[in-house]
């Protein structure tokens, strides 16, 4: 269902008024995508649908959209946000891998078929879901978000260094996974 401009005003107004029709619709026309942003984050499907819950949460009591970018890619950070706290709890209570702990070294995979462009998307999108934390977290925040390392340093609390490592890491791992579809596919 497709929002007109004027249709998408309503909603958010309704949503900063707390009229839980406005709520209500605003999470049928996004939880899946919403979820799919959650997923990506914390590859398990059980935890992206807590994460997606109180990221909801997050958006009704504290509806601070102001319109400077697309209400969905609005709630797409506020779910990043979310899932990367989510990471940072699970890393403090030692439940989640270090950024800094060793990973190790896969081969350069760089060079990928062009028959990976092929690739369908829930396909890559498990491929992603599968990268140790720590790498699907900055890949994710370089790919989707569009951060530099640099910002990804600072909200990660890691060094520069450590980021560049990581996507470079889940970089090759991706490549070595889409390399190993691709010629199961072929046989």
């Amino acid at each position: 269902m497709a929002l007109t401009v004027e249709s998408e005003i309503e909603l958010i107004e309704g949503c900063r008024a707390g009229l839980d029709s406005a709520r209500k619709m605003l999470y049928t026309l996004y939880a899946q995508k919403m979820l799919a942003v959650c997923y990506r984050y914390t590859g398990n499907l059980e935890t992206a649908h807590d994460v997606l819950h109180d990221g909801f949460i997050k958006i009704y009591t504290h509806f601070t959209f102001r319109g400077e970018c697309a209400l969905q890619a609005w709630m797409s950070r506020v779910m990043a946000s979310q899932a990367i706290d989510y990471l940072r709890k699970e890393q403090r209570s030692g439940q989640w891998m270090s950024y800094e702990e060793y990973l190790p070294d896969v081969p350069d995979e760089s060079s990928i078929d062009e028959s990976a462009y092929e690739l369908p998307q829930e396909v890559l999108m498990s491929f992603v879901a599968e990268l140790p934390p720590g790498c699907r977290t900055v890949f994710n925040l370089y790919v989707f978000e569009e951060k530099s390392h640099r910002e990804i340093a600072q909200m990660l609390h890691i060094r520069e260094h450590s980021s560049t490592s990581q996507l470079c890491r889940a970089k090759n791992l991706l490549a070595k996974r889409i390399k190993e579809y691709i010629g199961h596919e072929r046989k």
